[in-house]
């Protein structure tokens, strides 16, 4: 298989059927969290993620880290789809991401070979979290746990990436999810709490940056 549309046509039409697959999975496995949600969100989730498998593939190409990515764009859908509803990111979801995107970026570091990289990853997830701990413990009300331990997957991923990835994905968050509080501010009806979830800011800070900062 050679990199191009047919690459991207693919993986696009891949990331509808898995979306799917994923939430069935989740439903099953994580019944605390409710049933499927509902066909409108089943459709949009799967439409986000197709597209970001569309934009991974030219972004990598056919290359050793496309799985890992991939992955990345699977789980954090999914996660940023119960973080906006529930206001909730599952220990058994986050911790998924971590070991699976680790695993994933081993077999791509051994391909490459690229072994600076991986350590680098593993330097970024310890670093993105201790931040994020940090921030939580001084300001509780504005980050919880969940998004403390979300950091660690989202760093390594950033640090496979780069240095300069790690720390503009770790800013990028906080800008974006501002930008996202104002608008759900702006948009909100009077009964609707006023809290937005910072889970979805993190990951489309950290794909944003993995798609547009090489």
């Amino acid at each position: 298989m050679t990199d191009g549309p047919g690459l991207l046509l693919l993986l696009a039409v891949l990331g509808l059927m898995l979306s799917p697959a994923a939430e069935l999975m989740i439903a099953r496995t994580l019944p605390r969290l409710g049933s499927l949600p509902a066909r409108k969100v089943r459709i949009t989730t799967a439409m986000v993620t197709a597209l970001l498998f569309g934009l991974l593939a030219w972004r990598f190409g056919f290359s050793p880290e496309l799985p890992a990515f991939l992955f990345l764009a699977l789980l954090g859908v999914q996660l940023s789809r119960i973080d906006f509803t529930l206001h909730l990111l599952p220990n058994p979801l986050v911790v998924t991401l971590l070991g699976g995107g680790f695993l994933l970026l081993l077999i791509s570091s051994a391909l490459t070979p690229g072994w600076v990289d991986l350590l680098r990853a593993l330097a970024g997830g310890a670093i993105l979290f201790a931040g994020y701990l940090i921030l939580g413990l001084i300001s509780p009300g504005s980050l919880g746990m969940g998004d403390v331990k979300l950091a660690a997957p989202l760093g390594l991923y950033l640090g496979y990436l780069g240095w300069g990835q790690v720390l503009l994905g770790g800013l990028l968050g906080f800008v974006v999810g501002g930008v996202l509080t104002v608008l759900m501010l702006r948009l909100r009806r009077a009964d609707t709490p006023a809290e937005t979830a910072h889970g979805p800011a993190m990951v489309a800070a950290a794909l944003g940056v993995a798609f547009f900062m090489n």
